[in-house]
Order: structure tokens, then sequence, then C-alpha cells
């Protein structure tokens, strides 16, 4: 089993500059955290990491709360986090280094039930409007691969689906557990087989932190192959992800 060594002076401090690890939340993808209305709390395997993290550095961890991707990467431009879990993408890559992936995620299409569409490949095509949050993976990806079909952006993601209602929308675009939830909340929607889109889920550092970046690195690898991952995906009842396999050395 892979194992992240012991952190250096030099990895603590550039991890975590301030002596606390702050941690980027983004609780709008329910696959990867969620926040409590009434009382504000985080939880998902995010955030478990989080903690499992800071608790290897020895230092204490602050969960910095983010309604969505685009808040977390617009965050780094401001040195307002210090760990994060974000999808890889190379236009993130210019804000953030990767670890390898410990989580994949679908990228799912919604449409109506009476909607035509029946199939992935049949959403690009002419006159066709397709739902999407704002700068998230899916937007990113979807940017650079639809060629026919209009991309929609709005800016909270647990109000893409509604978009498809009150804009008379063909498509939402989204990660299959935020689909599953909209659809059972709006009702009247189904969701088209497979995936457009396999989402790599990782950590991240601020650029200019290479220290920090090869140690979350190995942790990251350490949390895949001792089952953590797989367990924390259990407790929070996640089904719309699995581990992804051990990253390439």
């Amino acid at each position: 089993m892979t194992s992240a060594p012991k952190p250096s002076a030099d990895v603590i401090s550039q991890l975590a500059p301030s002596g606390v690890l702050r941690a980027a939340i983004n609780y709008g993808n329910p696959a990867l955290a969620s926040k409590d209305a009434a009382t504000g709390d985080l939880g998902g395997v995010s955030v478990d990491l989080a903690r499992e993290l800071a608790s290897k550095l020895g230092i204490p961890v602050e969960l910095v709360a983010f309604s969505s991707a685009r808040s977390v990467v617009d965050a780094a431009r401001q040195n307002l986090w210090d760990v994060a879990f974000s999808g890889i993408d190379p236009e993130r890559a210019k804000e953030m280094d990767y670890s390898g992936p410990y989580l994949l995620i679908e990228g799912v299409y919604l449409v109506r039930d009476a909607s035509p569409i029946r199939t992935n490949e049949e959403v690009d095509r002419p006159g066709h409007r397709i739902a999407v949050s704002r700068d998230s993976a899916y937007d990113l990806f979807l940017k650079r691969e639809i060629r026919e079909a209009e991309l929609v952006r709005g800016d909270d993601p647990t109000r893409i689906a509604d978009m498809l209602i009150e804009q008379n929308l063909d498509v939402v675009a989204g990660v299959k557990a935020r689909s599953e939830l909209d659809a059972q909340r709006i009702g009247g929607l189904r969701m088209l087989e497979g995936n457009f889109m396999e989402i790599r889920q990782a950590m991240a550092t601020p650029k200019r932190r290479p220290e920090a970046a090869r140690y979350v690195a190995e942790f990251v690898e350490e949390m895949k192959a001792s089952g953590f991952v797989a367990r924390a995906l259990k407790l929070h009842r996640v089904d719309s992800g699995k581990v992804a396999p051990p990253s390439a050395r």
C-alpha cells in the first residue's frame, strides 16, 4: 500500500502557512459534500479527507464553505484556501496543482419526459440549448466539445435544472448526484442513459507550493489504497461516484 511519508517542516509550512489548514469545501456537488440547512455544518467525503489530512499534519483544519466549483477557483486567486477538492481540468490547472484523482463522477444529461432526445449523441444538435453551472468541470468540458448546441449558464448549481423549466431549455448537464436530486425534486424529468463525461475529482493546492503538492498527491494515493475513500463513500451513501484507480507514478 502506498503510504504518505511523515510531513516535513517545509510541507507543513507550504500546506498551511498560517498554522491552520484551510480546506475549500464545495457543497454544491452532493457527491462531495453537503451543508446542513439548519446548522450550517459541513459533511461528506471532502470534509472527511480534509480532516484526515490535517490530522496527519498535526494541525487544526478550517473548513471554508463554497457553493460552487467556480467560487473555489476564484478563491484560489485570492489566497483563501490551502487545499481544495476539484475536478481536473486544464483551464483550472492555471490556478492550482492537482493530485491524481480520488473519485470518478459521471456527468449526465437530464431532459423532460416528453423530450424526443433519447441518447447523449442527440444532444449536440442545432437549436438545442443546454443548461450548465458556470465554470463547472462539465461546463469547461462541454465548452470544448459542443459544436452545434448552445450552452446556457447559471451561477447557482442547485438551480440549474430549474432553468430548463423557467427558460424553456432542452437539456440540463450536471453531475449524476445533483441530477438525481433535481429529477426527484422537480418531477417530469428523466436522465439519459450513460454519461457524456467522467469527471476526475482530485485534491488541489495553490500554485507555487511544490512540496505541498507532492505531499497531497501521496496522501491521495494512500487514502485510495487504504480504503479510506471507499469507506467515506459508503458512510455518506454516495452511489453516484466510484474510487479512482491508482495513479501512475
